[in-house]
């Protein structure tokens, strides 16, 4: 039996890689790739393949996000991470989406094609680097406030430009990046802002 995937990844060369390893084995075939986030759902609903890969940063929406509007739409297909971020927030987050399985881009060929194959199979496949630095790491400490204003904080906007993209007072927000600036151990917004990033919380 064939397996059929999908490609997301906005780094065309990198899809393009991937493309022609996976090719390489008898029972996959890349049915279609797209290189935006959203892109994915209206792919599967079109090419409809056994398994979907997926980058966490894309344009559009994050593979994180797509993951979790596949499983809203209630799409029959597996999900696999390939990131070449291996942050452990992202494990934990990616697995609340709906991924089952969760790897890294350099990943040997053979190696990414068990974990294609495996998951297709109803296995949950996670590299174990990222599952171990995610369990030392634990959940995220930042509340979904505290994560919306670091992610405009991140932009490099004013408290007034985040507290209009958020919808908050002014005060607000001061307070919510108060709070993640103590929960993060760092110095000012932009710090608190680069640690949520590595961490993958964000």
């Amino acid at each position: 039996m064939t397996i059929r995937l999908l490609l997301a990844d906005d780094q065309a060369l990198v899809r393009g890689a991937l493309a022609a390893l996976l090719s390489m084995e008898t029972d996959l075939e890349v049915v279609a790739e797209v290189g935006r986030g959203d892109e994915v759902l209206p792919a599967v609903r079109a090419h409809r393949p056994d398994v979907v890969l997926l980058d966490v940063e894309m344009p559009g929406l994050d593979g994180i996000a797509a993951a979790a509007a596949l499983r809203e739409a209630r799409e029959a297909v597996r999900i696999l991470i390939v990131t070449t971020f291996g942050r452990p927030g992202y494990v934990r987050r990616g697995l609340r989406a709906g991924a089952d399985g969760f790897v890294v881009k350099d990943t040997p060929a053979r190696e990414l094609a068990d974990a294609v194959r495996r998951v297709h199979q109803g296995l949950r496949v996670i590299d174990p680097t990222l599952a171990m630095d995610s369990m030392v790491a634990g959940d995220s400490p930042l509340t979904a406030r505290e994560e919306d204003v670091l992610r405009e904080a991140r932009r490099g906007g004013t408290v007034t430009d985040i507290a209009r993209s958020v919808s908050l007072s002014e005060g607000t927000v001061r307070n919510h990046l108060s709070s993640a600036i103590g929960k993060t151990g760092a110095r000012n917004r932009a710090d608190a802002a680069h640690v949520a990033t590595e961490n993958g919380w964000l």
